[in-house]
């Protein structure tokens, strides 16, 4: 039986809640080693800077770019030539809990596939996607195809 893959991350936040519930600031950092980057972050409530991102925030990307990146996995596997992808994704969280992601990708492909067959991909993508397989909420991927210019090769 192969190992399981481990995924870590640090969380980091210094301050002072003896300020108070409504004045402790909930600015923090995190990040995910071996990547470099560090994310600014802070709550998705009232009390947090809307210049940074929060958690919930993050959930939605990440089943937004697992979705695009298993999709664009399986088309070049594929050998369609997809040359741009976008997402407009959402994420519904009516009484503490997301209940629904919804994604709306609009995915550009240059040469002749047939709509019906990029859709089977996206609903494929949606099966494999590991973040989408392990939420309670349901995730709904609803695509719009666009056509461009075949790439001269």
């Amino acid at each position: 039986m192969a190992e399981p893959q481990r995924y870590s991350a640090r969380v980091h936040w210094a301050g002072s809640t003896g300020l108070g519930w409504d004045r402790y600031d909930r600015t923090h950092v995190a990040s995910a080693p071996p990547a470099e980057a560090v994310i600014g972050m802070t709550t998705g409530e009232s009390k947090g800077d809307p210049r940074l991102n929060n958690p919930e925030q993050l959930l939605v990307m990440a089943a937004s770019s697992c979705q695009m990146l298993w999709f664009l996995h399986l088309a070049a596997k594929a050998r369609i030539d997809v040359v741009e992808y976008g997402d407009e994704a959402e994420g519904e969280m009516p009484e503490g809990a997301f209940t629904r992601i919804t994604l709306r990708p609009r995915i550009a492909v240059a040469g002749d596939a047939s709509e019906e067959r990029l859709q089977r991909l996206v609903e494929l993508a949606h099966r494999e996607c590991n973040i989408a397989r392990s939420l309670r909420a349901e995730v709904v991927v609803e695509p719009r195809f666009e056509r461009q210019p075949a790439h001269a090769a």
